[in-house]
């Protein structure tokens, strides 16, 4: 067992188009954007088109090293809330500033994949997608802590 970090070599299967640069956005519910898949990964895309959703993996390019480093902040910098870790926060100030979204699957043309609600700006490397499936991947009754629930 390591008891330190190990490096890991990944590439992007693809690039975020379409969605601007506003990387401050809050509501990207509506926005709409596109997934350029890399060609080489075309037959990869075989079968997704059946599904609504994807889980986009992404790698949040733009995030500084020194937020990399952060280990511990108030959630969306409000000092309301209680300081948590950086594992314990949805942003995308953590060691490997890695985003998993929900969003809705419109349509795919060749390697393009046009989606709505994809919260990544344009060029931002896409990592992975993979099909949402409701009974794998939503927990009812959850819990989440008194200052994440509203």
């Amino acid at each position: 067992m390591t008891t330190s970090a190990v490096p890991i070599e990944i590439a992007s299967v693809g690039i975020v188009a379409g969605a601007g640069d506003d990387v401050a956005r809050v509501d990207w519910s509506r926005v709409r954007s596109e997934i350029r898949v890399h060609d080489e990964y075309a037959d990869a895309l075989l079968g997704l088109s059946d599904y609504s959703h994807l889980l986009v993996i992404g790698w949040l390019d733009r995030i500084p090293n020194d937020l990399r480093l952060r280990l511990r902040a108030h959630p969306s910098g409000d000092e309301r809330y209680p300081v948590q870790g950086a594992l314990a926060l949805r942003g995308g100030a953590r060691p490997n500033p890695i985003s998993v979204t929900v969003c809705r699957l419109l349509r795919i043309d060749g390697t393009r994949i046009r989606v709505e609600g994809l919260d990544l700006v344009d060029g931002t490397p896409v990592l992975d997608l993979k099909p949402y499936i409701a009974h794998y991947d939503s927990v009812p009754g959850a819990s989440l802590p008194g200052w994440a629930s509203g």
